[in-house]
């Protein structure tokens, strides 16, 4: 199996600079399931190619069970010693490495500039789906060629081949176009070669980072990437999902007058959330999805509330969110108020357990719909605190933003966005199923026809 990397332009030689890997010379490197061998076929001033090719034997895969998991006849003859797969990967990683993290001492600008590149696989097994490579890696800004051969041209009847040959190319960094191989090259095949653990979550979600959430096909990559270990694709798409902005709260957007609308509606949330809590009562609270703790911070000011909880299926979003409360100089009396806590919704956590008040502020609008009942029931039946506040986007209001089309969601990583009947209907089959009652209110300007942008449901316990 093969990968080249070239970079055409002024002083491309650098590009051994950026490799690690000088072009004056072939290396060789011993992977645990064969030899990788780095070259470069053409090097001048304009246009220089790096190559990485794997030597894989399936006979000493067998021996040593490698990779091995189908048995019998396939240990001994298959695709491995040719097709692109996640040996590929796991060689880009171990020799490439530096690379992959953007690192470069001696030209660590140049690593950190886009520049114009064109990467080429040979034998990528994508079993005859014709889009799947333009669906990989055209939303990413890539130009996308591929070559497909027939199996045998003295038998045109077995059809044509199920691997491709991907040209892709682009003005990205180097390590953007390592990291997306990384991370795309086994959602060809959708198979791993080696014993899938849970760490390879962490790898996924570090792999694509700045790119993957953003990905149309992010569902798509994630199922194939963990295709034989569906739980962990799930539960990345969790974090991965969790880990984006509240658009209400960006200040990115191109329209003036929508973002004069977002910033004080974010504003009037958080403190209709804190007015509810102080009115329940309650003096122990957990911020379910907190995000960056704009609640959190609210909360710790209150001197009735004596322990937040901030809850986040994100470490990377935990992490931002300590910054933003200055978790290192705090003072010492909302310090220890402050507990941090990576979890995720859906899944029953007895840490949950014990509050007297749990907020879900714009939270519920990011779970797939499948995926509701087992928040349910980790809110409402396991933790069950004896008050729970939760927010979501009223759908019809968005006849409002003359930027947005119709039937469209406020952000693209919102799953569903409730009508006030909707959320309404929603509310009583909690209160019937877990014994609560609920308080309806809006959130926000009212529109004579399409009610408030905010819709808050306050849950309380039934004696």
């Amino acid at each position: 199996m093969l990968l080249t990397i070239t970079y055409e332009g002024h002083n491309t030689q650098e590009l051994g600079y950026l490799l690690h890997k000088n072009p004056a010379r072939a290396q060789q490197f011993e992977l645990s399931y064969g030899k990788a061998y780095v070259f470069y076929p053409e090097v001048s001033d304009e246009r220089t190619t790096a190559a990485l090719l794997l030597d894989i034997d399936p006979i000493d895969l067998a021996r040593g069970k490698t990779g091995s998991g189908e048995g019998g006849l396939f240990d001994y003859v298959n695709d491995r010693p040719y097709a692109s797969t996640s040996f590929m990967s796991a060689a880009i990683a171990r020799v490439f490495g530096t690379a992959l993290n953007g690192r470069c001492a001696q030209r660590q600008e140049l690593a950190d500039t886009v520049i114009p590149l064109t990467a080429h696989l040979t034998s990528l097994k994508d079993g005859g789906e014709e889009e799947l490579a333009a669906q990989l890696f055209e939303p990413l800004g890539y130009r996308v060629q591929t070559k497909r051969s027939v199996l045998d041209g003295a038998f045109p009847d077995w059809g044509k081949s199920p691997y491709i040959d991907l040209t892709i190319s682009g003005t990205v960094k180097l390590s953007e176009l390592l990291n997306h191989l990384y991370v795309l090259i086994p959602v060809f095949d959708r198979q791993k070669h080696y014993y899938i653990a849970e760490d390879e979550i962490r790898k996924l979600l570090d792999h694509g980072e700045g790119w993957l959430a953003e990905h149309p096909y992010r569902e798509k990559i994630a199922y194939r990437y963990f295709a034989v270990r569906r739980n962990y694709a799930r539960k990345a798409l969790d974090i991965l999902l969790s880990d984006e902005e509240d658009p209400e709260e960006t200040e990115s957007g191109e329209n003036t007058e929508e973002k004069e609308v977002r910033a004080p509606l974010n504003a009037q949330r958080m403190e209709a959330i804190r007015n509810a809590v102080l009115a329940s009562g309650a003096a122990s609270v957990i911020d379910m999805g907190c995000g960056e703790c704009r609640l959190t911070a609210l909360l710790l000011s209150e001197p009735q509330i004596k322990k937040v909880t901030a809850c986040d299926v994100s470490v990377n979003v935990l992490a931002k969110a300590a910054q933003r409360l200055h978790l290192d100089r705090m003072q010492p009396y909302k310090k220890n108020k402050l507990t941090l806590m990576q979890a995720s919704l859906t899944y029953k956590d007895k840490r949950f357990e014990g509050y007297d008040c749990a907020c879900v502020a714009e939270v519920i609008e990011h779970i797939e719909p499948t995926r509701i009942p087992a928040f349910e029931r980790s809110v409402f039946e396991f933790a069950a605190p004896k008050t729970v506040i939760l927010t979501t986007p009223n759908r019809e209001y968005n006849a409002n933003y003359e930027h947005m089309q119709d039937n469209s969601l406020r952000h693209g990583d919102h799953r569903f966005e409730w009508t006030r009947e909707q959320f309404r209907t929603w509310t009583e089959h909690v209160c019937r199923t877990f014994g609560y009652c609920c308080v309806i209110s809006g959130i926000g300007e009212e529109d004579e026809r399409f009610g408030a942008p905010t819709q808050m449901g306050v849950f309380t316990k039934n004696e």
